[in-house]
């Protein structure tokens, strides 16, 4: 069996904020809490749990997409007017990178956390 990550968790400020705006953005389902953590499922391999801490790092967290898929996450970005970049330390300058033949975007969540969506 090859190894499969099955979910990590996600510090946040407030958990269901943050689960929100990412299943909002990515296109997919936040059913509401479970337990204590606020969990959205990425794929059929992969859940984020989002949970509310008083303190933590900000973390990267990078999505590969296809082209499509890029499409419909960027406009959706854009629909909630999320200030977007081209790069880690130009995640404001709200342009898009093509690195590697592909599109790249990166943008923060409501807790800080830097998110990229790639294509190639």
């Amino acid at each position: 069996m090859s190894i499969v990550l099955d979910h990590t968790i996600v510090p946040a400020r407030d958990k269901e904020e943050s689960a929100r705006f990412f299943a909002k953005v990515f296109g997919l389902r936040y059913d509401g809490a479970v337990t204590h953590f606020a969990p959205v499922r990425i794929n059929e391999t992969l859940t984020l749990d989002f949970d509310t801490v008083a303190t933590f790092d900000e973390h990267h967290y990078a999505f590969k997409v296809d082209e499509q898929e890029f499409d419909a996450i960027f406009e959706r970005i854009r629909g909630e007017k999320v200030p977007y970049g081209s790069g880690p330390r130009s995640a404001d300058d709200m342009r898009i990178n093509h690195r590697n033949g592909g599109r790249g975007v990166y943008f923060r969540d409501p807790s800080g956390h830097l998110l990229e969506v790639l294509t190639a």
